[in-house]
């Protein structure tokens, strides 16, 4: 499902459950630490994420190592490495890419349900209000704003590793475009300079499927040449 919306040189790896048994034993006794004293849902979301980003670091030739989130939650990865992670109710899936191609990546995935009461306004602009309710009245099928949600979180999670500051869901405007699954994200504060070049703006894709929407971003390490997935 990510692996779709990611050029080929990205490395994913995904699951729809958990494996059976103790999900623990397959952590390193750093990150087994960290979750000693969590309910069994989030160990399992922690270990089964953990397990499947080791896999997909295996592609790249990398050896497994522990995978421990900063201060923000988000993972630190081997040198070279760039990557993310996600999960939800029924998905698990983790992405690496090599930092030569690759400035940043960003995936999200999301219950293709509307957001609880409440949230929608929290976390839009008023523009992007009414585009999500022109896209409802024109599909109804996709819980568009839980998809703009999802984006929002994408651009979090590559906006983060290139600047270490924190994003408000206000200061990116995302518009979905629902013909060919893309969507773009307008920073509206001054972005992260990459090669010599400040990014104003994310290109992302979606999906919906299985009952569950998710998005990703790709960042090249030369933004110029194009910035988005292929």
């Amino acid at each position: 499902m990510i692996g779709g919306i990611l050029p080929d040189w990205v490395a994913a790896e995904a699951a729809y459950d958990d494996p059976e048994g103790d999900p623990s034993d397959e952590l390193f006794p750093q990150e087994r630490a960290l979750i000693a004293r969590a309910v069994p849902k989030r160990r399992r979301e922690f270990t089964t994420v953990r397990f499947l980003a080791r896999r997909a670091l295996r592609r790249l030739g990398e050896a497994p190592v522990p995978l421990l989130p900063d201060r923000r939650g988000a993972p630190s990865w081997p040198a070279g490495v760039v990557g993310s992670m996600t999960h939800c109710e029924g998905y698990r899936a983790a992405v690496v890419a090599r930092s030569p191609h690759t400035a940043a990546v960003g995936i999200d995935a999301e219950p293709d349900a509307p957001l609880p009461e409440g949230v929608r306004d929290v976390v839009t602009l008023p523009g992007e209000r009414a585009r999500l309710d022109a896209l409802a009245a024109r599909d109804p099928r996709v819980s568009w704003d839980r998809l703009l949600f999802s984006a929002k979180e994408s651009v979090f999670k590559v906006w983060y590793p290139l600047t270490r500051r924190e994003l408000d869901f206000t200061e990116a405007e995302i518009e979905i475009d629902p013909s060919d699954r893309t969507f773009l994200a307008r920073l509206l504060v001054p972005g992260p300079v990459i090669g010599e070049l400040q990014v104003t703006q994310f290109p992302g894709r979606w999906i919906a499927s299985r009952g569950l929407v998710a998005t990703a971003i790709h960042i090249g390490a030369a933004p110029h040449t194009g910035t988005g997935p292929t």
